[in-house]
């Protein structure tokens, strides 16, 4: 796996960790289905200029790319943007009938099922990468639960939103190859977006002086959360096993916790700390590489 796309993909997991506080803050103004789908709009607005620049800095090569591929682009990139909203809809309803704690403990559920659901994709996993999911299953309990751990309703829709988060990046593993990932991501966006125009409507009351005041969180969660990190994911996802990636994203809770502790000031526990670390050596773990077989 090159050092760029393991780059990319934590760089991803810390955007996404630190987020966490826009989005909580932003759900102060606006209801789940209205902060999801004006942040995707805005993160689709943000990549708009981006891609003019990318075609312009590129000129006819990259013209030459997309327009050889433009069904994959759009399948991708609408499949991409009915998982997303999916998911981060569950996820924000869900969130309402459970605690933070487990619901991040859930949503990194994904690092066990992508690799699960691999295997029947002929997706080849290592006997290291299953030693680090079992590490970073650890790592995430002593992060994230700190109660007793029983079942209840937000945990069930929490958990079929891990399985759809895990659909979403085998799904980015199957295009990223072949398109523009900033297209891609831009078009995901925009189908997250309008996907979530209906609910918004019908269960929500959107205020325009509501977006206003909440226009920080908006635009964090918009434009970096969305337009710059799910970019990545998607640019960083490219050759690299769905397994791997999934592994590393789940850095997200770790860098949610270290973000609180450094920018808010809450503290760190033991467990919290031990559970840090062992997230942490599941991801070196799973990029050192393996030993090739000699042929006899």
């Amino acid at each position: 796996m090159k050092t760029k796309n393991a780059f990319m993909l934590v760089l991803t997991a810390f955007i996404w960790g630190t987020a966490f506080v826009a989005q909580s803050m932003g759900m102060d103004y606006l209801g789940p289905f209205t902060f999801n789908g004006v942040r995707s709009l805005i993160g689709g607005a943000a990549l708009l200029p981006c891609i003019a620049f990318l075609k312009l800095l590129n000129g006819k090569n990259t013209a030459a790319f997309i327009n050889g591929n433009r069904k994959d682009l759009l399948i991708g990139g609408i499949a991409c943007g009915l998982l997303l909203f999916a998911a981060t809809s569950l996820q924000q309803i869900g969130i309402q009938y459970t605690t933070a704690g487990k619901a991040g403990f859930i949503t990194a559920f994904y690092i066990v099922i992508v690799p699960v659901l691999g295997i029947f994709l002929r997706k080849r996993i290592g006997w290291k990468v299953w030693i680090a999911v079992v590490i970073a299953l650890f790592g995430l309990y002593f992060l994230c639960i700190t109660e007793h751990f029983t079942v209840g309703k937000g945990d069930i829709l929490i958990f079929v939103c891990a399985l759809i988060f895990s659909l979403h990046i085998l799904v980015i593993d199957r295009f990223s190859p072949k398109v523009d990932g900033v297209k891609m991501s831009c078009i995901q966006f925009f189908v997250c977006g309008i996907a979530s125009m209906p609910f918004m409507f019908v269960l929500e009351t959107p205020r325009l002086g509501a977006m206003l005041e909440g226009w920080m969180p908006l635009m964090y969660a918009g434009v970096l959360s969305c337009g710059v990190a799910y970019t990545l994911q998607i640019i960083g996802q490219k050759n690299v096993n769905p397994a791997v990636a999934s592994l590393i994203l789940s850095l997200e809770s770790c860098f949610s916790v270290l973000a609180g502790w450094i920018v808010l000031g809450e503290r760190l526990s033991r467990r919290e700390f031990a559970g840090c670390v062992l997230m942490f050596a599941a991801i070196i773990l799973a990029q050192l590489p393996e030993k090739e077989r000699k042929i006899q």
